[in-house]
Protein backbone atom coordinates (compact mmCIF):
# COMPACT_ATOMS: atom_id res chain seq x y z
CA UNK A 1 0.00 0.00 0.00
CA UNK A 2 2.60 2.32 1.04
CA UNK A 3 4.67 1.60 -2.44
CA UNK A 4 1.34 2.75 -4.19
CA UNK A 5 0.89 6.10 -2.24
CA UNK A 6 4.93 6.74 -3.36
CA UNK A 7 3.90 6.12 -6.85
CA UNK A 8 1.01 8.66 -6.78
CA UNK A 9 2.80 10.99 -5.09
CA UNK A 10 6.18 10.67 -7.61
CA UNK A 11 3.53 11.05 -10.26
CA UNK A 12 1.67 14.04 -9.55
CA UNK A 13 4.76 15.89 -8.43
CA UNK A 14 5.80 15.28 -12.28
CA UNK A 15 2.49 16.53 -13.61
CA UNK A 16 2.94 19.29 -11.63
CA UNK A 17 6.48 19.70 -12.58
CA UNK A 18 5.50 19.26 -16.30
CA UNK A 19 2.90 21.98 -15.92
CA UNK A 20 5.18 24.46 -14.22
CA UNK A 21 7.47 23.83 -16.94
CA UNK A 22 5.02 24.27 -19.57
CA UNK A 23 4.00 27.52 -18.35
CA UNK A 24 7.48 28.91 -18.11
CA UNK A 25 8.04 28.40 -21.57
CA UNK A 26 4.64 30.45 -22.67
CA UNK A 27 6.36 33.35 -22.31
CA UNK A 28 9.45 32.47 -24.85
CA UNK A 29 7.03 32.75 -27.84
CA UNK A 30 7.86 36.38 -28.89
CA UNK A 31 11.98 36.00 -27.66
CA UNK A 32 12.79 34.53 -31.19
CA UNK A 33 11.59 37.31 -33.24
CA UNK A 34 13.52 39.73 -34.12
CA UNK A 35 13.20 43.60 -33.32
CA UNK A 36 10.58 45.97 -34.90
CA UNK A 37 11.55 48.77 -37.08
CA UNK A 38 11.28 52.16 -36.16
CA UNK A 39 10.70 54.78 -37.97
CA UNK A 40 10.88 58.28 -37.19
CA UNK A 41 11.29 62.11 -38.50
CA UNK A 42 13.80 64.64 -37.99
CA UNK A 43 15.43 68.05 -39.23
CA UNK A 44 19.12 68.75 -39.01
CA UNK A 45 21.77 70.47 -41.22
CA UNK A 46 23.92 67.83 -43.60
CA UNK A 47 27.70 67.83 -42.09
CA UNK A 48 29.07 65.51 -44.50
CA UNK A 49 28.06 63.39 -48.19
CA UNK A 50 29.65 60.66 -48.86
CA UNK A 51 28.83 59.48 -52.22
CA UNK A 52 30.98 56.96 -52.91
CA UNK A 53 30.14 55.41 -49.49
CA UNK A 54 26.59 56.33 -49.71
CA UNK A 55 25.90 57.82 -46.75
CA UNK A 56 24.77 61.47 -45.07
CA UNK A 57 26.19 63.16 -41.61
CA UNK A 58 23.67 65.03 -40.24
CA UNK A 59 23.73 67.53 -37.40
CA UNK A 60 19.66 66.70 -36.22
CA UNK A 61 17.14 67.76 -33.27
CA UNK A 62 15.79 65.33 -31.41
CA UNK A 63 13.17 62.52 -33.02
CA UNK A 64 10.82 61.62 -30.42
CA UNK A 65 9.56 58.56 -32.59
CA UNK A 66 12.61 56.60 -32.40
CA UNK A 67 14.00 57.71 -28.99
CA UNK A 68 16.95 60.09 -30.04
CA UNK A 69 17.94 63.12 -28.26
CA UNK A 70 19.84 65.90 -30.80
CA UNK A 71 23.21 64.46 -31.87
CA UNK A 72 25.64 64.40 -35.29
CA UNK A 73 25.22 61.21 -37.10
CA UNK A 74 25.94 58.81 -40.39
CA UNK A 75 23.21 57.74 -42.07
CA UNK A 76 23.34 55.07 -44.87
CA UNK A 77 20.98 56.85 -47.73
CA UNK A 78 18.51 54.08 -49.16
CA UNK A 79 18.21 54.81 -51.83
CA UNK A 80 21.67 55.84 -52.69
CA UNK A 81 20.05 58.32 -55.04
CA UNK A 82 18.53 60.40 -52.31
CA UNK A 83 22.25 61.95 -52.13
CA UNK A 84 21.73 63.24 -55.23
CA UNK A 85 21.40 67.04 -55.31
CA UNK A 86 22.04 67.55 -51.55
CA UNK A 87 24.90 70.16 -50.33
CA UNK A 88 27.16 70.52 -46.95
CA UNK A 89 25.45 72.72 -44.60
CA UNK A 90 22.10 72.50 -46.33
CA UNK A 91 19.17 71.99 -43.84
CA UNK A 92 16.76 69.10 -44.39
CA UNK A 93 13.99 67.10 -43.40
CA UNK A 94 14.47 63.77 -43.28
CA UNK A 95 13.02 60.11 -42.39
CA UNK A 96 14.85 57.89 -40.75
CA UNK A 97 14.36 53.80 -40.25
CA UNK A 98 16.14 52.60 -37.10
CA UNK A 99 16.42 48.80 -36.81
CA UNK A 100 19.02 48.32 -33.95
CA UNK A 101 21.95 49.51 -34.16
CA UNK A 102 21.60 50.35 -37.77
CA UNK A 103 19.56 54.23 -39.05
CA UNK A 104 19.03 54.54 -42.91
CA UNK A 105 17.51 57.80 -44.46
CA UNK A 106 14.54 56.92 -46.68
CA UNK A 107 13.66 60.51 -47.70
CA UNK A 108 14.76 63.79 -47.49
CA UNK A 109 12.90 67.41 -48.08
CA UNK A 110 15.38 70.51 -48.64
CA UNK A 111 13.93 73.01 -46.06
Amino acid sequence: MRAIAYAVIGALSLATAGAAAADDMSNMKGMSAAPAAKHGQGTGVIKAIDAKAGTLTIQHGPIPAVSWPAMTMTFKAKPASLLQDLKTGQTIGFDTTVLGMEADITAVRPK
